[in-house]
């Protein structure tokens, strides 16, 4: 169904794929779009599940580290399968996935800020807005990526690239653990 289009894809095609009959599909979807969104929730849900799971995993750990293991979390949830977030973008787009969206990328900012908050090595001032702005950036990057707007050479380092500059991003708005102390005692 990637391949073909979002207007080439009907429940008749979405049925034949799925090896059910649309009276099936009909019971659980009252229509195309609906069921749409549904596979639109699933896999934000499954790309904010990535997310908060590394940052969990993360928590306590130096903040270069968080900012790698980040990176890789999403871009390998969100890049599993390249052409099904192709679609996904024009469902988004097209059939009111602006809240869907909207909803998982707040529950991945905190979870974002929840690792930030707990790094070993530094105290970040802002977490929350250092996540929003990190998460977007990662975003951007897959969108231009999955819309053919990146050079080859770009794609091909992505991960690194990504990695070191949220490394630095974090490492900019954030002070070492004992100056922070200090200045709260003050």
């Amino acid at each position: 169904m990637t391949q073909q289009g979002l207007a080439r894809c009907t429940t008749t095609r979405i049925a034949a794929r799925a090896g059910a009959s649309v009276g099936s599909l009909y019971q659980y979807y009252p229509n195309r779009d609906a069921l749409l969104a549904a596979v639109l929730a699933r896999k934000l849900s499954g790309v904010s599940a990535a997310v908060d799971l590394a940052c969990r995993a993360q928590q306590g750990q130096p903040i270069a580290q968080m900012a790698v293991a980040l990176t890789r979390a999403f871009l390998a949830a969100k890049l599993h399968n390249p052409d099904e977030s192709k679609a996904l973008y024009a469902v988004a787009a097209q059939r009111g996935g602006a809240a869907l969206i909207a909803q998982a990328q707040a529950s991945m900012v905190v979870s974002i800020a929840t690792m930030l908050a707990s790094a070993a090595d530094v105290h970040v001032a802002n977490p929350a807005v250092t996540a929003e702005v990190a998460l977007n950036t990662l975003v951007g990057s897959v969108r231009a990526l999955l819309e053919g707007l990146m050079s080859p050479e770009v794609a091909a380092t992505l991960e690194t690239q990504l990695g070191a500059l949220l490394t630095a991003y974090f490492q900019t708005h954030a002070v070492a653990r004992a100056a922070a102390s200090a200045l709260a005692r003050e």
